[in-house]
C-alpha cells in the first residue's frame, strides 16, 4: 500500500518485555488508560511516551512494553487510534460540520493534516474527507 507511505508492521521481540512482573503490567496498564483515554492526553500533540512515563513515575521502556503487551501497538499507534476514533464522531457531528478537516485534526491532537490523513487512512482505509462525505450522505438519506 503506497498511499500515505503506510508500511507493514514489523514484529519485534524485546526480551525486557518478559521481565516485567504481571502486577506491574496490570498497574501500568490501568494508569496508561487513565492518562491517555480518561484524561484525553492524546489530544496534546506534544504529549510523548517520555512525558507519560514521567507522569507515571516509571521509564519509557516499561510504558512501551506494557502498551505493546496489552494493546499490541506502539505508543504512536495507540495515541493515533484514539485521535482517529474521536475524529470519527467530530467529522459527522452536526456541531462540527462547518469545521475543516484540518481544524478537526488539530482538535483531536494531530500537529498537521498530513499525519492525520495517514493515521486515518491506516485505521479506516479511506481519507477523512471520503469518510465525512459517505457518512453525511448516509445520514441525510434517512
Amino acid at each position: 500500500m503506497a498511499k500515505y507511505n503506510i508500511t507493514e508492521k514489523k514484529e519485534k521481540d524485546a526480551a525486557y518485555r518478559m521481565t516485567l512482573r504481571p502486577q506491574l503490567v496490570d498497574e501500568l496498564y490501568e494508569k496508561i488508560l487513565q492518562k491517555l483515554v480518561v484524561e484525553k492526553k492524546y489530544r496534546d500533540p506534544d504529549y510523548s511516551a517520555r512525558k507519560l512515563a514521567a507522569e507515571l513515575d516509571t521509564n519509557t521502556r516499561y510504558v512501551s512494553a506494557v502498551i505493546n503487551l496489552r494493546f499490541q501497538q506502539n505508543y504512536s499507534e495507540l495515541v493515533n487510534e484514539h485521535r482517529v476514533r474521536e475524529a470519527l464522531f467530530l467529522l459527522i457531528d452536526h456541531r462540527y460540520v462547518e469545521y475543516s478537516i484540518g481544524d478537526i485534526a488539530k482538535m483531536v491532537g494531530f500537529s498537521n493534516r498530513q499525519s492525520f490523513y495517514a493515521a486515518f487512512f491506516r485505521v479506516k482505509g479511506m481519507t477523512p474527507r471520503e469518510y465525512r462525505k459517505q457518512q453525511l450522505e448516509r445520514i441525510t438519506k434517512k
